[in-house]
């Protein structure tokens, strides 16, 4: 028995020497690398992509043209005239409220039911204000609101005359170039110091910071931009066959639907530049530039893209490349009220 016992002990102390000493939790380990925190910019494209990913959807971007507009005049639609008072007064479409760009929020909020109305039409002179306007709508999940292309331009001639017709040019056509620029190596996303914790906080918060600032913030024209391209970073937000045709001297071509709220593309644009994005009216150009702006981007939409300087090329190439020149076919003849 006492062989056995010897034995026994012995076999114990063999399985803890081999064993090694026992050690406390964790002891030993090196340290867990800490998940890197998202910067603001990257929540709010986070946010912004799990809520829908409307910059990469159908419906972006969201416009309606002037026809389809007076052909529904009688239905449960509203229409928002974002211009000055004083146009307003001039003519408008019979039943539209007059409402300035900084009081769109409040509005929103308080002064209508948004989701009452099958549509709400957004007009301005010529849809750039509008179409920017309707883009941050429609990224706060406002999703029945629109813009009317071509604006008021294309409701009378009454319109037009003073705004699309007196902005289409072609002074900048023997300016443009046609080899591919590329993008340069990712950087850093913009920084935004809103305080803000969460996606939808931050969305929030810079969605009232844009609608505080002036609308000149948003725009710079073709005279600004071509003056000196080197000075800004300029986008092309258009087809490779319309981009490769002739573009703004420098211009770097990002391809719709594969760059907003694209990571790998979007760390590509400065954040230390000024950055100009243009297509062929300004529409879509305007909607992209809500988003970048939403963003942090500084950045602005070029008025009327290349309708402002290369108009007669777009007239030549239009059946090849399908431009969107601006024309008087564009204008229609509908009725409006004075105040």
């Amino acid at each position: 028995m006492k062989g056995i016992r010897i034995l026994f002990f012995g076999l114990i102390s063999l399985l803890f020497a081999c064993s090694g000493p026992q050690q406390q939790p964790n002891a030993g380990k090196q340290a867990e690398p800490q998940e890197k925190k998202s910067g603001e910019s990257e929540l709010l494209i986070d946010y912004l992509a799990e809520s829908g990913d409307y910059v990469n959807s159908r419906k972006f971007p969201s416009m309606i043209k002037a026809p389809t507009v007076y052909e529904d005049l009688d239905g449960n639609n509203l229409y928002i005239d974002l211009r000055h008072p004083d146009y307003f007064r001039k003519g408008h479409i019979e039943g539209a409220v007059n409402v300035s760009f900084a009081d769109i929020p409040e509005y929103f909020e308080s002064g209508i039911v948004p989701f009452e109305y099958d549509k709400i039409i957004l007009i301005c002179y010529g849809g750039q204000i509008s179409s920017y306007t309707t883009s941050l709508l429609r990224l706060m999940d406002y999703g029945n609101v629109y813009s009317m292309r071509w604006g008021m331009s294309a409701w009378n001639k009454a319109f037009a005359e003073n705004f699309w017709l007196k902005a289409v040019s072609s002074k900048y056509e023997d300016r443009l170039e046609t080899n591919v620029n590329l993008a340069g190596k990712p950087g850093k996303l913009p920084e935004l110091h809103t305080g803000k914790l969460s996606g939808e906080e931050i969305l929030i918060e810079r969605y009232r910071q844009l609608f505080g600032e002036s609308l000149k913030e948003f725009q710079l024209t073709a005279d600004e931009v071509f003056a000196n391209p080197d000075e800004y970073y300029i986008i092309n937000f258009d087809r490779k066959d319309k981009y490769e045709a002739g573009h703004i001297p420098g211009a770097i071509r990002y391809k719709p639907n594969a760059t907003l709220g694209i990571l790998s593309a979007m760390e590509t644009i400065p954040t230390d530049k000024e950055v100009v994005v243009y297509c062929g009216t300004g529409h879509n150009s305007s909607f992209a530039t809500a988003y970048l702006r939403l963003l942090g981007y500084r950045v602005h939409t070029l008025e009327h893209g290349n309708n402002a300087f290369m108009h007669s090329k777009m007239l030549k190439e239009k059946a090849e490349l399908s431009w969107i020149p601006f024309t008087k076919k564009d204008i229609n003849d509908y009725p409006f009220v004075k105040e």
